[in-house]
């Protein structure tokens, strides 16, 4: 049963959290110290039910990377599900139905196994962003899914596909691809439960990418080459594909020298292996380009799309080599949600949202000051490391145990601190009379990392003012765990 969290001062949130534990299963959701309640959300914030703003510095799992509910995405978003046009007629207080005309025109909200004009424009527009950048030559055909690790599975069905006697799927160890199906299958290590023998685990280079500082260092594949020769050895023309993320992200937030991802394509490449890039996490700015082929140097076969990609809506998919894509017949990938025209829109809308905007040139300068703060946390003697891209918006913040108290506590610590804002703080630091904010984050990462992930159109002060909370987040534990040494 779901262990029900009390907060101060928050009468309206407890009841929300405790009407969500008499309902639901602890199962729907991963363990976070804070059980937020988020009642409204604009931009890069978030608003209890008692009116106290939060940061979002999870962008809802990676997702929101143009900000939650932004005026000018969903007004794209309406224009291409024929809604705009509509609500334009409406004085805001009648109804859109009456008795004489309960329905509308506009585009459906499904068309299974349908052809819609907005899926259409969708693909066409996907492919000409991605074919356009370099490392996209290979990529020529869209397999639309409703989710990241739908997508994954759709991915490896295809690779398994192309010939029976290939039968060997290679991932990197300690990824995350999902929870159903082969998505899971290459989801974790070998030591997990409930494995499936065809797969095989590589290493991915964690402690050559334990902190930033070691960005510029040298990297020597040779001890990863042998592991893939060693499997090469074993399996032969079995192995179809490797699969791997550009940097782990539920594993750690590890990013890789870009000498290991290339030199796993090289490998793929010399042994027609298919080489599979899973960029749900990566995707749309993440690490510093419009996609992690980009930042890395790679040219893969099939490029896994999620999150970011909606701005929202629930929408994935798998963009790669024609040839590979075409190796499942008539209905072997289909599903009930999948190419829908609420997906289109999303992902029209959000690729329109980032060319006009020019959102990542902007998100530089809040990048280089989000890190600078981030770097100054390691003063605190339970932080160990911090990793990420440079010019990029996603970092792994790793603590450490210390004073008798493990890193896995110290990092729910240090979310739940940073939620309640539960420390001292002089008016003058944001303004008198303001009402306290706090920052939303979500539960550690390999038990004692926290992902550090707001919406990419933070702006510079924003920036400033979140990493001044995290400061005093810290300043506070750190008080706290001197008095109990």
């Amino acid at each position: 049963m779901h262990k029900r969290i009390h907060h101060p001062n928050e009468n309206l949130s407890n009841e929300f959290r405790k009407g969500m534990v008499e309902t639901e299963p602890k199962s729907l959701r991963t363990y976070t110290p804070t059980q937020a309640v988020l009642a409204e959300s604009s931009g890069i914030f978030h608003w209890t039910p008692e009116g106290r703003r939060l940061y979002d510095f999870t962008s809802g799992v990676l997702v929101a990377n143009l900000g939650h509910n932004s005026a000018a995405w969903m007004n794209r978003f309406l224009v291409y599900m024929g809604y705009r046009s509509l609500l334009a007629k409406s004085d805001g207080q009648q109804s859109l139905a009456t008795p004489a005309q309960p329905f509308f025109r506009a585009a459906p909200l499904t068309a299974y196994n349908a052809i819609t004009p907005v899926e259409v424009k969708a693909n066409q527009t996907l492919l000409k962003l991605m074919r356009g950048c370099p490392g996209g030559a290979r990529l020529e055909k869209i397999l639309w899914a409703a989710s990241g690790s739908e997508a994954v599975q759709k991915a490896l069905w295809a690779s398994l596909a192309r010939s029976q006697s290939r039968d060997i799927i290679l991932a990197t160890r300690f990824g995350f691809h999902g929870k159903k199906g082969l998505s899971q299958a290459i989801t974790g290590s070998e030591t997990d439960h409930d494995r499936d023998p065809r797969v095989k685990f590589i290493s991915f280079p964690m402690k050559e990418r334990l902190d930033v500082s070691q960005r510029m260092d040298a990297f020597d594949f040779t001890p990863y080459a042998m592991e893939l020769r060693f499997l090469k050895n074993e399996f032969g023309n079995r192995i179809t594909a490797l699969c791997t993320e550009p940097y782990l992200g539920g594993g750690g937030s590890y990013h890789p020298p870009t000498g290991y991802l290339q030199g796993l394509q090289n490998f793929c490449r010399e042994n027609d292996i298919l080489f599979i890039l899973d960029e749900v996490q990566s995707n749309f700015g993440r690490t510093g380009s419009m996609f992690a082929f980009q930042t890395y140097g790679l040219e893969p076969d099939l490029v896994i799309l999620g999150k970011g990609l909606g701005n929202g809506v629930a929408v994935a998919a798998v963009v790669g080599r024609g040839d590979i894509l075409d190796s499942l017949d008539y209905g072997e990938a289909s599903d009930t949600w999948s190419a829908n025209p609420m997906q289109a829109a999303a992902t029209l809308a959000t690729l329109e949202e980032f060319h006009e905007q020019n959102i990542l040139a902007k998100m530089k300068v809040s990048s280089a000051i989000l890190e600078e703060g981030l770097l100054k946390l390691k003063q605190f003697p339970f932080v160990a490391h911090l990793r990420g891209e440079h010019g990029g918006m996603v970092w792994g913040l790793e603590f450490k145990d210390y004073g008798g108290v493990t890193g896995p506590e110290w990092a729910n610590r240090f979310v739940l601190a940073n939620y309640l804002g539960s420390f001292q703080r002089k008016d003058s630091d944001f303004g008198k009379g303001q009402i306290q904010d706090g920052i939303h984050f979500l539960g550690p990462l390999a038990k004692k990392v926290i992902r550090i992930s707001p919406p990419l159109i933070i702006k510079p002060q924003e920036a400033s003012d979140a990493v001044q909370l995290m400061h005093l987040a810290g300043q506070s534990l750190a008080i706290d765990g001197a008095k109990q040494c």
